[in-house]
């Protein structure tokens, strides 16, 4: 119930005075206030916004302020937490509420606004991959209008009444259904659901209706339920209904209460209760992943292309999937060879790869003779796997032909024109790069002369129409046109069908590319991006990316990651944010570096010079350049030891070793091994030469900075090293004490700094709905930042986050997470139960519950218990990589299990060129798979996209029946 002491005294009943309410429980230090549109709420500066005060009622803590406003007032406002300075510490999520003081609201009203805090979680559902595609079709309105201004100014001078608006967000409702209000009051119902107060849609998901409310019925408790709930989606709602069709159901918590102080000085005329989301039962839904190039149809020219994301959309569909996922495709064509097959080494983070392009469909008048062409490519390239060159060099010269047939017509068309204009910002450099790059014969701009540092000027003459070049750049134009077009197409019809296309978001771009050359402030160019040691990788991983210059990339609120999500949502309406712990902190590495063992992370706080002679560490030299003793040396290499160390070694002192100037890095040690004359003495052990001088040159404890010689960071598993282990004891604890206060403590505050800078940028970049790949070796302040974004986060059973645990339970999953058996990252469900004898064993007694000994291969019953566990599962999303839902059919098995991995992470040249052994022109004949599928997703109560084309007949059946029982059910006298 509303203080009034709060509020000593109304100045003046000139006009009216809206009253704010939020209860919301704070932490010391903590306030609340109210920043918007207008001048009275501080036109968006927070500091000038209006402070509420608190008040407990009941178990509630209450935060109330007032402000005198003109008849008419409206607004948009949001609520903040603030410190003393009145700094920022959370903000709501979503869009920005909206108020506008109905017509008959007159001088001297008051208006109490009831809100509840907005929950990131809350917004998901505003997102494009519901409310544009599972959710898509307009509300329409189904319920009388506002009170008129006259009848409104009645009943706000009667004494003994106010006026109620309820309001509530359903994004979930569709058309032909309606939103009703029961509750104590006579308005009510009476706890009658069919005398309720009907609800009229006011756009963009929220309901509301207006109602007389007398005195005496409060206090009010109500709740909401929907009327009509989903009818063309077979959910656990929909059961309930046809269920002899009772009574809707109420939304799900105990009911709502409203209490009104009508005993105040100034007593409210008219309450918005804005009630925030409809409690149901949380949506759940299932997907299919797999890598565009991985597609095979019977259209394709050697991999898949973006209009095969049709027909993959149609067997999605009949599975009862509402979500295809992919793997990056963005342009990789940095080096003009298979090397560009790794997906997440962007050439440009904006262009799309020429590989996927469906050359057939880039004219409708072919010549005959390039019909033919096309049709001995798809002879020659329809191979077990993806032939990156080959596939690339026929799609590009069949291109060009037709290019050089049609370019007049379709350099002048309006729909290029149009193209070419509102992309100017990313094409006219990226067709810039392609001709240089060509030109030079090396994508490494660096090499281009005059040319390598980029500038407008030189920008613009390139590309101007007078170039004797223009026609190489406008091909490159041309293929982005035609796979804009391709691919919009694609995503149209996926929208059409209720299926989310969920793109992938890398965390790096190549340091040879379009980015690197237009913005190198952007970059940290003398680093490289990788992963410390983890599941994936022992020795850690080196993606070679440059890491970002997050300091210059805050100066313009970092457009460029804004431009990347803008451009990216034009064809998806979900995406995965590739390594999200690189928005918190990333690995960090020397650009000399090729593994990614020996790295930092950035940010971090070092340990200081003072801070380790504070505990009696001095010789920073002994432990920050490589220990190398003799035995060592000997131990590693045996009878070549003398070899190895005339060439790569001097001896400093007495039996005590330190590289060369030449091979004091790990790209020197592999450029001298190839010059080398005496290679013919160990070729047959150079892997193991190379692999051995790895290990002493990282043989270290700590690492200094190459930017600060007085700061230092603590080696990734220093105990391994010899160095660790050959001091003192004093030392030793010392230094295992720092490195986990390094990895494990003293960050964790920085890092959630440093993420909230960033992600909140990112997230409301677009309106896709974000899902964060977080595995690997996480911080604590992760999942905490996830949770207050409401970012999806990832669970693969077999790489468990909880700590000393073998294998995720799916069922013990939160809701905010996609769950799934694999991904391209690690071996598939087949492999991996096939790889490991002794964990396949454990996996077998403690998960499946079975005593006896496991099959040997993963057969269909396996594949169906590991599949089914997911299902049911309560994450939001279950989604399973193409390779997996296949092995629920052992005529698909026959391959090699191994040969499905799409990546091998420890592999940094791996060829990314799995392809599914099985058209999907097949897969949609395959009634059987797509039963056994549809059936899990049916069975597991997860949303299954029904309607006309691909409900079965008792499908159907069920609908009309449906159908029948809502139209003959009154409410409030309408049908």
């Amino acid at each position: 119930m509303l203080n009034s002491g709060l509020f000593p005294g109304i100045k003046s009943l000139s006009s009216v005075t809206l009253v704010f309410r939020l209860p919301y429980y704070t932490q010391w230090g903590q306030s609340l206030l109210v920043c918007g549109s207008e001048p009275v709420l501080g036109s968006w500066n927070v500091k000038q916004g209006l402070p509420l005060g608190p008040s407990h009622e009941g178990d509630e803590l209450i935060w109330c302020g007032k402000v005198a406003v003109s008849v008419g007032f409206s607004c948009e406002y949001g609520y903040y937490v603030v410190d003393d300075g009145r700094n920022v510490l959370r903000s709501e999520a979503g869009k920005k509420r909206r108020l506008t003081l109905p017509d008959g609201v007159r001088e001297g009203a008051v208006v109490e606004i009831h809100d509840l805090w907005q929950e990131a979680s809350e917004a998901l559902f505003f997102r494009s991959a519901f409310k544009d595609v599972i959710f898509s079709g307009g509300k329409k309105s189904l319920a009388a209008t506002d009170e008129s201004s006259k009848e409104l100014e009645k009943i706000l001078d009667q004494q003994d009444s106010i006026i109620v608006q309820f309001m509530i967000r359903c994004p979930k409702v569709k058309d032909g259904a309606s939103v009703h209000v029961i509750g104590s009051a006579s308005e009510l119902g009476k706890w009658k659901p069919h005398d309720g107060l009907k609800l009229r849609y006011a756009g963009d998901s929220t309901w509301k209706a207006e109602c007389v409310l007398r005195k005496y019925e409060f206090p009010l408790k109500y709740p909401f339920f929907p009327f009509f709930l989903e009818i063309l989606m077979i959910t656990f709602e929909l059961f309930f209904l046809t269920d002899g069709f009772h009574d809707p159901s109420l939304e799900l918590g105990p009911n709502r209460e409203l209490a009104v102080d009508f005993q105040s000085s100034h007593p409210p005329n008219y309450v918005i209760l804005a009630d925030g989301p409809y409690r149901a039962v949380p949506w759940r839904g299932a997907g299919v992943a797999i890598p565009m190039f991985s597609v095979r149809s019977s259209d394709d020219l050697g991999v898949g292309e973006f209009l095969d994301l049709k027909l993959l959309v149609d067997w999605a569909v009949e599975c009862g999937f509402h979500l295809v996922q992919l793997l990056p495709v963005n342009d990789t064509s940095v080096h003009g060879m298979w090397w560009d097959s790794y997906p997440y080494s962007s050439l440009s983070v904006f262009a799309l790869h020429p590989l996927y392009l469906r050359v057939q469909a880039l004219s409708e008048n072919i010549p005959e003779d390039i019909k033919e062409e096309i049709l001995r490519a798809k002879e020659q390239l329809d191979k077990k796997d993806v032939d990156y060159e080959a596939t690339m060099a026929a799609k590009l010269s069949i291109a060009k032909k037709l290019f050089n047939l049609e370019k007049s017509k379709i350099l002048n068309s309006s729909s290029f024109k149009n193209f070419l204009s509102e992309n100017e910002n990313w094409l006219k450099p990226y067709g810039a790069f392609c001709f240089l790059r060509d030109f030079f014969e090396t994508s490494d701009h660096t090499q281009w002369g005059r040319f390598s540092h980029f500038s407008s000027e030189k920008l613009e003459k390139l590309v101007s129409e007078d170039s004797l070049h223009y026609d190489v750049i406008c091909f490159h134009y041309y293929i982005q046109f035609h796979l804009h077009v391709q691919l919009s197409e694609a995503a149209d019809y996926a929208r059409e069908k209720k299926v989310v296309l969920k793109g992938d978001l890398p965390i790096g771009v190549d340091r040879n590319s379009v980015d690197t050359w237009v913005y190198p402030n952007l970059f940290r160019m003398n680093t490289s991006t990788g992963a410390p040691p983890d599941y994936f990788d022992k020795n850690g991983q080196n993606w070679g990316f440059p890491t970002y210059n997050w300091e210059e990339m805050s100066k313009d609120n970092y457009a460029w990651w804004r431009a990347r999500l803008t451009q990216m949502a034009k064809y998806f309406t979900a995406y995965r944010i590739d390594h999200i712990l690189g928005f918190f902190r990333i690995w960090e590495l020397p650009d000399h570096a090729v593994t990614g063992l020996v790295g930092k992370f950035r940010p971090s706080i070092a340990l200081s010079q003072e801070e380790l002679e504070r505990e009696g560490i001095w010789d920073f030299n002994r432990l920050s350049q490589p220990y190398i003793r003799q035995d060592i040396l000997q131990e590693k290499f045996g009878t070549l030891w003398t070899v190895i160390a005339s060439n790569f070694f001097n001896e400093y002192q007495k039996l005590c070793y330190e590289f060369k100037d030449d091979c004091n890095t790990e790209r020197k040690i592999i450029a001298k091994l190839k010059s080398m004359t005496e290679i013919s003495l160990w070729l047959e052990k150079e892997d193991k030469i190379k692999k051995d001088l790895f290990d002493i040159l990282q043989n270290i404890v700590l690492i200094r900075d190459p930017e600060d010689p007085r700061k230092f960071y603590p080696r990734f598993n220093i105990e391994d090293t010899s160095s660790f282990k050959n001091l003192d004891e004093h030392s030793k604890n010392v230094l295992k004490r720092l490195y986990y206060d390094y990895y494990f403590c003293r960050q964790e505050n920085l890092w959630r700094q440093n993420a909230m800078k960033t992600l909140p940028v990112l997230l409301n970049s677009s309106d896709m709905l974000a899902c964060g790949e977080d595995l690997g070796l996480i911080p604590s302040c992760v999942h905490p930042v996830m949770q207050e974004l409401a970012l999806i986060g990832l669970r693969i059973q077999r790489m468990p986050s909880e700590p000393d645990v073998e294998f995720g339970i799916p069922s013990q999953y939160s809701y905010m997470t996609v769950c799934a058996p694999s991904c391209h990252d690690c071996s598939t469900m087949r492999a991996w139960w096939e790889e490991d004898e002794g964990r396949r064993c454990h996996y077998y007694k403690s998960v499946a519950g079975c005593n006896d000994m496991p099959p040997p291969r993963c057969t269909t019953e396996v594949a169906y218990f590991i599949i089914q566990q997911h299902m049911q599962a309560p994450s939001m999303w279950a989604i399973f990589p193409l390779q997996d839902l296949l092995a629920l059919r052992e005529e698909y098995t026959t391959r090699p299990a191994v040969e499905e991995t799409i990546n091998d992470p420890t592999n940094p040249k791996h060829y990314w060129r799995y392809r599914v052994h099985v058209t999907l022109d097949s897969l949609m004949l395959d009634k059987d798979l797509k039963t056994i599928i549809k059936d899990m997703v049916l069975s597991s109560e997860r949303s299954y996209p029904v309607n006309e084309t691909n409900a079965s007949s008792s499908e159907k059946k069920l609908m009309e029946k449906v159908q029948e029982k809502i139209s003959s059910v009154q409410i409030n006298g309408n049908t």
